[in-house]
């Protein structure tokens, strides 16, 4: 690893610390993140050129104290969501289908105990209002 990589390495780990203090027992976001970096990665598939193609549309579906908790402590998650799987992306070499969209919506059918699901999907021309929706 370089050392450059390091240090990324490292300010994502301490984005992700003040993402778990900030909700305090709360860790949400920073499970999120790694849901959707195994989301990501294993959807991986290597093109004929060689290049590893990822899906480019994450769906976060959170279950309602999840969803009201991020709602009340304030916006930007799916904002933070994207720019993280974005570096993990830039960190593996990891070429978009498409324009890169993370959609943070409550779900509607979660099993007993779970407190989100992480979907991926592959979309040519997708804005975040679009994806938004197409997920109604």
């Amino acid at each position: 690893m370089s050392a450059l990589s390091a240090l990324e390495q490292a300010l994502e780990n301490r984005w992700e610390t003040v993402w778990a203090r900030m909700l305090g027992r709360e860790r949400e976001p920073v499970e999120l993140v790694e849901a959707l970096r195994r989301e990501c990665d294993s959807n991986a598939v290597v093109s004929p050129g060689g290049r590893v193609m990822v899906p480019n549309a994450y769906d976060v579906e959170l279950a309602d104290p999840v969803h009201e908790e991020l709602n009340r402590r304030g916006g930007g998650v799916g904002q933070a969501l994207t720019d993280s799987l974005a570096r993990h992306a830039a960190r593996h070499g990891y070429a978009w289908a498409g324009p890169l969209t993370v959609h943070v919506g409550r779900a509607k059918d979660l099993p007993d105990g779970r407190r989100y699901r992480v979907a991926s999907s592959v979309m040519r021309h997708v804005s975040a209002e679009g994806f938004q929706r197409a997920g109604r």
